[in-house]
């Protein structure tokens, strides 16, 4: 499939970002440098990763061995809590950037809002907006902010993020996210786009995987496509990004067969109303300080 099928989308600082990407939260190290060749040679150009899933070095060499320019490959990664604070942000873009082999990120994000930490939550953004002005990263934004926290973080900085990156599949669609975000000229970007494949221990165990839903089978069976698809090509016709994760060959290749169909107006109206208001992973309002303590190694 040609490349030049990838819809993009275009930030709000002008970058233009591939729609459809890789991601490789919870890949395994030893898996992920071959899962991001692979997804390279299918036709991604865009792959997701972050300090705090301990694969970047992987990433980086699964990038090198695709044999692509680095001008062809956006790069997307978030800086871990631990590293919050403004000097400790621009160490963890040194952190990050020396694993993956590149001297700048199309878009580095932070993690986390830690609402009991925000006052490090906003230095560590200031540090993303010296880098942006540097011209070490070409965009910046958040993941996991919810509308209190953009109200929080705009009302005490000055570059509004390009991106923020949440929960988002057809049994939790964030709604309110999604308004506020538009609202800011935020770009909303999916993780577990679809849905019930990353599991946390401890949140969401009433959990149903969205796989297995009647609603979503019956329209990709009237399309010829998986489950999987579909969702993907419902976030990618109502303009968010997805980074679906995977490290199977075959997965991988489907997960990026989504550019010849589109679903109607109904089939889209029909998985909106799937929403359970339920998420699968963390409230970003709950502290977990053992957690958010996790150290990331030096490059």
């Amino acid at each position: 499939m040609s490349t030049s099928t990838i819809p993009n989308l275009t930030l709000n600082n002008g970058v233009v970002m591939p729609a459809l990407g890789l991601g490789v939260f919870q890949s395994p190290p030893e898996e992920t440098a071959a899962a991001v060749e692979t997804a390279l040679r299918v036709g991604y150009r865009h792959i997701d990763t972050a300090a705090a899933y301990g694969n970047e070095r992987q990433v980086g060499e699964g990038i090198r061995r695709s044999g692509l320019d680095r001008d062809e490959v956006f790069i997307e990664t978030k800086v871990w809590v631990s590293d919050y604070g403004y000097d400790n942000t621009l160490h963890a873009f040194e952190k990050s950037t020396g694993k993956l082999g590149v001297d700048t990120l199309d878009l580095l994000i932070l993690h986390q809002p830690v609402p009991s930490r925000f006052d490090t939550v906003v230095t560590a953004y200031r540090a993303l907006e010296s880098l942006l002005a540097a011209g070490r990263v070409r965009a910046i934004g958040v993941s996991n902010f919810m509308p209190h926290h953009l109200d929080r973080l705009l009302a005490v900085t000055d570059v509004v993020p390009a991106v923020n990156q949440v929960e988002l599949h057809p049994y939790f669609t964030q709604p309110a996210v999604q308004q506020a975000n538009e609202a800011h000229g935020i770009l909303t970007q999916a993780w577990s786009p679809i849905g019930g494949i990353t599991f946390y221990p401890g949140w969401g165990d009433e959990r149903r995987s969205v796989m297995q839903d009647p609603t979503i089978a019956d329209i990709a069976a009237g399309h010829g496509k998986s489950p999987a698809q579909v969702m993907l090509r419902w976030h990618l016709q109502q303009g968010r990004s997805a980074i679906p994760k995977s490290v199977n060959v075959g997965r991988i290749a489907e997960n990026f067969d989504v550019f010849d169909f589109a679903l109607t107006p109904d089939e889209l109206a029909r998985i909106d109303a799937l929403d359970t208001g339920v998420r699968s992973g963390p409230d970003p309002d709950q502290p977990r300080d053992a957690f958010f303590d996790l150290v990331i190694p030096e490059a």
